[in-house]
């Protein structure tokens, strides 16, 4: 008895779709989470890495069976038969992949809109409102009045306006470094100190050429401009020490400008910012 070779290939197909869902749910590639935004980020991770597993192992598959199933015989000399156009094998690889495009498309919309990447772009009268942009409005960076550059806000998830104020930042970026200023305490650092659950916003400016800002573990990277004040809102959930990469190429030493976050618990954090107020600031 023969197998139907439609049975066989809807067979096929369940097997690759749950191997893929296996893979993508099961295997880990990226570090931890340390972020509201990263749990939102990861989910979009895994259904692409499903896929790419499913396409992967579909194409290399059919690419063994058919070194196998059509090979050349022992004693054939002559060319394989000429076979031309298959309207419904045709519809099939069209569709499947234009389905499987349109999906990711709006899957991946749908998270970078939730974790604000849209908001600059689509509704500045609402981000006009949100605590954020009051901040920068209040103050302007020290840009303040007409013909001042306005901030492109880009917002995490978890960092809507709340009854905890954000903690403001100051970001310089430079050839080949990060400078933290903290306006409260007046402490400047090469390193970024952060309290763990509570919204943080960074107010980034660049120096010199293009930098970004790129923390892998709280799945954030945002370019500093120069000209271009920008605003970068998070929140970390994790304590401890993530790695701060700058992921434009922005010169011969880009290698090496990177720093560190240190996030800390509350108390810790306290404990931080008192140790390193300067005495004048304190008076």
């Amino acid at each position: 008895m023969q197998i139907p070779s439609a049975l066989i290939t809807l067979l096929v197909g369940m097997i690759l779709v749950l191997t893929g869902l296996w893979v993508g749910y099961n295997v880990d590639l990226l570090p931890i989470e340390a972020s509201s935004n990263a749990p939102v980020y990861d989910d979009l991770f895994r259904v692409l890495f499903s896929i790419g597993t499913m396409l992967f192992l579909g194409i290399l598959g059919l690419l063994i069976f058919s070194l196998v199933r059509f090979r050349r015989k022992p004693g054939q000399l002559g060319d394989g038969l000429a076979i031309e156009g298959n309207l419904p094998l045709e519809i099939l690889w069209t569709a499947i992949p234009a389905v499987v495009v349109l999906f990711v498309g709006i899957y991946s919309y749908d998270i970078y809109e939730r974790m604000g990447g849209m908001a600059a772009l689509n509704d500045h009268s609402a981000m006009g409102h949100s605590a954020m942009h009051q901040a920068v409005a209040g103050d302007g960076g020290g840009q303040e009045g007409e013909g001042a550059i306005p901030a492109v806000v880009w917002g995490g998830i978890g960092v809507a306006p709340s009854a905890v104020p954000a903690l403001p930042v100051e970001v310089t970026a430079m050839q080949f470094a990060f400078i933290f200023h903290y306006p409260g305490a007046d402490i400047i650092s090469g390193e970024l100190h952060v309290p763990a659950d509570r919204p943080i916003e960074l107010r980034m400016k660049a120096n010199d050429v293009i930098h970004a800002f790129w923390v892998p573990q709280f799945r954030l990277k945002q370019d500093v401009i120069p000209g271009q004040p920008t605003v970068l809102s998070f929140t970390a959930t994790r304590p401890g020490s993530y790695p701060i990469v700058c992921a434009e190429l922005c010169g011969p030493y880009h290698g090496g400008m990177r720093s560190t976050v240190v996030v800390h618990e509350p108390d810790d954090y306290d404990a931080w910012i008192l140790k390193n107020t300067p005495a004048a600031a304190t008076a």
